[in-house]
């Protein structure tokens, strides 16, 4: 019977690795999203607490994806020092299993495995709609005005403005041309000064462009004809233009907008968006099967229906072989076909909007269907990766970070790979939601049931020495083959 002290032990050692291993794979994860939107972010004016926001969001949202990468590293890093110090072998000469020993830290994976399922179940939605919004806000949203020299700035509604250098500070700029074209009517009003002053308003609601030494100019339409324009020139020595800044402000829009989305519910809401999509479906059924029977020239009680069908089957077996359409009167033969075709298109356009309709109640299914089976994978992924990382390790018998990490990383991948190939064929609808969602379970469960069973049994397959040892006996076989051949 393993003591307990030897289980907290275990625990402790695994802890440590744990936590580190969480927050370094959380940074990486972080950094890897801020990569990727870096240049929407970046030199845009943003303040820092915004980015650091975001940032915070984001790596809530990143929790259930760095949480089982960093049991199975710590998994293997833990076993593989226990293996390299030779514990594990003195704890198994006591006459304990790997089974019994994995126990405790199996125990302490149902718990991380529930925190997850909680935190992609309460926390994940409502972090994921907190950061899409923020980040929808910053992506549409104009906080600097960015002058170059050398270049026209459009960023101000029915403006374009051009400097030819400006100060360090940025506060003065010289030889300024600014095109007015908030009128509509092009370039009829235009600015030129040698130098100008920036003075924001407080709150930057409005900028000032403090113009000094230029000219104004400005053309009017007085009548028609080509020589009905007239235009006006106006030097100054100061003239101030002003600016409205509103739209140079992060605005926060309304979550309430956004909360539709299938990443921003838990299991109860998705499970009620997929039962309102179901009634939806049975009710758009009904009304296409009611719709459809104003298409028919029969209508009424089955029973009436029934009689108009004998007596049309009647009526077509007395009829000669030019069928019904020839016994049509010619008077009205063009109109009854008219009639006939346009019933005919009628019911194909409603028919194929029906079916996009369905498509779309289809696909919204799934999508929620899906979401739901991921909260679900994750929370088992951490216990299955702990079962492939503790018999792992203690089949290498190696601590530190190098081999485990690499070992690590190998398994990993192949675990979000299997991941994304399963949501991806489930998203098209060539496998169902539960196998697509479960396709990494499925593919690396056998390595968990294959290490366990190496471990129990000490196991040299990754060490040098079973390889060298395989290697030797290749080569005898193939030099035994050579020699019998000569």
């Amino acid at each position: 019977m393993l003591p307990k002290k030897i289980d907290i032990l275990l625990i402790r050692s695994f802890l440590g690795p744990f936590v580190v291993s969480f927050f370094v794979m959380l940074f990486v994860l972080v950094m890897q999203f801020f990569w990727v939107y870096m240049d929407e972010l970046i030199g845009k004016g943003f303040g820092i607490g915004l980015i650091l926001q975001l940032l915070f969001y984001m790596s809530a949202t990143l929790v259930p994806l760095a949480i089982p990468l960093a049991v199975l590293l710590a998994s293997i890093m833990t076993f593989g020092a226990l293996g390299e110090n030779y514990e594990l072998i003195a704890i198994k000469s006591a006459g304990v299993s790997l089974l019994r020993i994995m126990k405790p830290l199996f125990l302490l994976m149902v718990a991380i495995s529930g925190f997850a399922f909680f935190f992609s179940n309460n926390i994940i939605p409502i972090a994921n709609l907190k950061a899409l919004t923020l980040l929808y806000d910053l992506r549409n949203s104009k906080v600097t005005l960015s002058l170059r020299e050398g270049q026209f700035n459009k960023d101000i509604s029915g403006f374009a403005i051009r400097i030819g250098s400006k100060s360090k500070n940025g506060d003065t700029i010289r030889d300024v041309i600014i095109y007015d074209v908030s009128a509509g009517a092009g370039n009829d009003k235009m600015v030129i000064a040698k130098s100008a002053e920036l003075l924001p308003v407080p709150e930057k609601r409005a900028l000032i462009f403090r113009l000094k030494d230029g000219w104004r100019y400005e053309e009017a339409q007085n009548g028609r004809g080509a020589n009905s324009y007239s235009q006006t020139r106006m030097s100054f020595k100061q003239y101030d233009k002003v600016f409205d800044m509103s739209g140079f402000t992060v605005r926060k829009s309304d979550e309430n907008s956004m909360k539709n989305g299938q990443t921003m519910m838990n299991i109860s809401q998705l499970t009620h968006q997929i039962d309102t999509i179901g009634r939806n479906k049975l009710r758009e059924v009904n009304r296409y099967s009611s719709e459809m029977k104003t298409y028919y020239s029969f209508q009424g009680d089955q029973k009436k229906t029934l009689m108009n069908k004998v007596a049309v089957a009647a009526v077509a077996k007395s009829l000669p072989d030019s069928g019904l359409l020839a016994q049509i009167p010619d008077s009205v033969r063009k109109r009854a076909i008219e009639l006939a075709q346009a019933q005919a298109r009628s019911v194909k356009l409603y028919s194929e909007i029906t079916s996009k309709m369905f498509d779309v109640f289809n696909d919204s299914i799934v999508a929620y269907k899906i979401e739901i089976h991921r909260k679900f994978s994750i929370s088992f992924a951490c216990m299955l990766l702990f079962l492939i990382g503790a018999p792992l390790g203690a089949i290498i018998r190696k601590g530190g970070i190098g081999l485990p990490l690499i070992v690590a990383v190998i398994f990993f991948v192949a675990y979000f790979i299997t991941s994304q190939t399963g949501e991806t064929l489930s998203e098209s609808k060539k496998l169902p939601p539960y196998m697509g969602m479960w396709l990494s379970t499925v593919a690396l469960l056998p390595f968990a049931v294959i290490f366990i069973r190496a471990a129990m049994n000490d196991s040299k397959m990754f060490s040098k020495e079973w390889y060298m040892r395989v290697v030797g006996m290749v080569r005898s076989v193939f030099r035994a083959k050579k020699n019998k051949a000569s």
